[in-house]
């Protein structure tokens, strides 16, 4: 069973990111409602507590968003205790198909991209409990999607877009567009 180590606030004022002693997820998983997580026992038992609009969870973190119809001092404990209970890490062996996907694509500069993202960029948003994931790259248009505390936050459909596209025109290609969806 996950312990939780720390609980931090994230940039966005509705997720907080719980950091735990041991990883409860091999990949990336990203949940925008109850019925994505009808299939993920941890997801589900968090969606079921009510007020929460969505979860990410990898490693050793757990991001939930809240809606505003109630106040963290309420919430958190109540997410505490599915979150112990989690299954350990051992039990997940299923890998996101997007992830499959870009890592089968033989584009030379989806390499490079990923490579970037994992190297500067997704370890930030970790940081603030949320990551980034590569949807596809059609032509020079490379497709994201935030997870996590960066889903609905403000900060990464501006700035942190424009930073992420102006790395990728100048180190990639400079004709890139980064859309988010």
């Amino acid at each position: 069973m996950p312990k939780i180590a720390d609980i931090q606030e994230t940039p966005n004022p509705n997720a907080v990111k719980f950091v735990l002693r041991e990883p409860v997820s091999n990949a990336p998983r990203s949940f925008q409602n109850a019925d994505e997580a009808a299939n993920d026992p941890l997801a589900k038992r968090l969606f079921d507590i009510g007020h929460v609009v969505s979860v990410f969870y990898m490693d050793r973190m757990i991001t939930v968003e809240k809606d505003d119809e109630v106040d963290w001092d309420e919430l958190l404990p109540k997410l505490a205790e599915p979150i112990r209970a989690a299954a350990p890490l051992g039990e997940q062996v299923s890998t996101p198909k997007a992830m499959i996907e870009a890592a089968a694509s033989d584009d030379p500069r989806l390499q490079q991209i990923n490579k970037i993202l994992d190297e500067r960029i997704r370890p930030a948003l970790v940081g603030d409990g949320g990551w980034l994931e590569v949807v596809g790259l059609d032509g020079n248009t490379l497709t994201v999607h935030y997870q996590g505390a960066c889903g609905s936050c403000p900060a990464s459909v501006t700035g942190t877009l424009m930073a992420i596209e102006g790395i990728l025109q100048r180190e990639v290609d400079p004709d890139l567009e980064v859309i988010a969806i």
